[in-house]
């Protein structure tokens, strides 16, 4: 394979994509919704067709060899041997939180979210009838983020709080927590009796291979408490195959969110869904290097551009994903002016980081997961503005 598959795209036309239907006909280069703009890996292709081939596309069973795609994986990527048994399917991350939340928490109970965080971590907490804790990450000095600890043992020290949902590695800030911090969270949860929902789904996508460390396999005092969320969606661009999976080492939590699966009439996998999983999984790794080497570029080309022509945009280095992080604030515009200077003036749909809640605002999201040719005319456009902007204030 050759990073030039990357600048081929495909045409976007009448396949409903949530992504770049919205500014359809305009032009507006869509940089939000984080999916990437890249077909899926070949194996994952022909295995779909090979499916339709076959012509029977009925209620499907997870099988054997899907379980032991997921935990292969694991195993072969970060030497985490997951047991089969352990694994949970269900549609989507955000769903598998809300089923882990009514299943291992009661009304009523605190849930630690650390914010600026992925949307949904709040709506889970508080659509179930939890009450929110936020632990905003703290902002070094250099830009990059850590974990407030002094908080957020105080925090878990809060007997009505059951459960942290970790992000991990974190969008959108794009840290990929340490061995170090892992270890002192996994600390405060066993010594409070915490348990960790950890959303692992941009894991793959951590920038060094070695740097990405599933939190349940630290030890099993830690995985006795934590229930790992993973999919194979942002790895190989599937998520329309609506497919993800819990990881659940305890066997009393796998029970929970078992009989909660059921009363929420969660069981069965699409046809194509388990196909594309297993191909993914064991067919797909080489893919998955070269679309980090293309992303790696086009961020490394995104950040340098707006150094030099932008340099009123701070954006922040990423460890994990493929999503940069822009801190806009150095363009005095408040959180409605930034949206449209993004929209109107660079012609770009990102994501505002108000959505993110605390420590979002001034900030913006773009999803680099896209054609160098795309990155090049982001950057472009991103600088044109900014000095427009600068002229009109001059």
């Amino acid at each position: 394979m050759t990073l030039h598959q990357f600048e081929q795209l495909p045409s976007f036309e009448g396949i409903a994509s949530e992504k770049w239907e919205l500014h359809r006909g305009k032009d507006i280069l869509p940089m939000w919704v984080a999916d990437m703009d890249f077909p899926a890996p070949p194996a994952v292709l022909a295995a779909l067709e090979e499916r339709i081939r076959h012509g029977v596309l009925g209620y499907t069973n997870i099988t054997p060899s899907y379980k032991e795609a997921v935990t292969g994986w694991m195993n072969r990527r970060y030497g985490w041997q997951a047991d089969p048994s352990w694994v949970r399917f269900c549609p989507g991350v955000v769903t598998s939180l809300s089923v882990i939340v009514r299943a291992c928490t009661s009304p009523g109970d605190r849930i630690v979210i650390q914010p600026p965080v992925y949307p949904p971590f709040h709506s889970v907490v508080k659509d179930n009838g939890r009450e929110l804790v936020l632990n905003p990450l703290l902002r070094r000095e250099d830009g990059s983020y850590e974990v407030n600890f002094i908080e957020l043992e105080q925090q878990l020290a809060d007997e009505q709080v059951r459960m942290l949902i970790l992000c991990h590695p974190h969008n959108p800030v794009g840290r990929v927590w340490s061995r170090q911090e892992l270890e002192r969270i996994a600390e405060l949860c066993i010594r409070y009796d915490v348990l960790v929902a950890s959303d692992e789904i941009h894991g793959d996508l951590a920038h060094r291979q070695d740097a990405f460390i599933p939190f349940a396999s630290l030890s099993d005092e830690i995985a006795d408490r934590v229930l790992v969320c993973t999919s194979p969606s942002k790895t190989f661009n599937i998520a329309g195959m609506n497919t993800s999976n819990m990881i659940i080492p305890n066997e009393q939590l796998r029970s929970a969110v078992t009989a909660e699966l059921r009363r929420s009439s969660v069981s069965s996998i699409s046809a194509l869904g388990h196909a594309a999983v297993i191909a993914a999984y064991n067919h797909g790794e080489e893919w998955l290097e070269d679309v980090l080497a293309h992303i790696r570029g086009n961020m490394k080309l995104i950040m340098d551009e707006l150094a030099l022509h932008a340099p009123e945009i701070n954006v922040v280095h990423p460890e994990g994903t493929y999503l940069l992080w822009l801190d806009c604030r150095g363009l005095g515009l408040n959180d409605r002016e930034l949206q449209l200077f993004f929209l109107e003036r660079a012609r770009l749909q990102l994501s505002a980081g108000s959505a993110f809640g605390e420590g979002g605002a001034g900030f913006m999201r773009l999803n680099a997961a896209c054609s160098r040719k795309t990155a090049e005319e982001a950057a472009r456009r991103i600088a044109a503005a900014v000095q427009e902007l600068r002229a009109e204030e001059s």
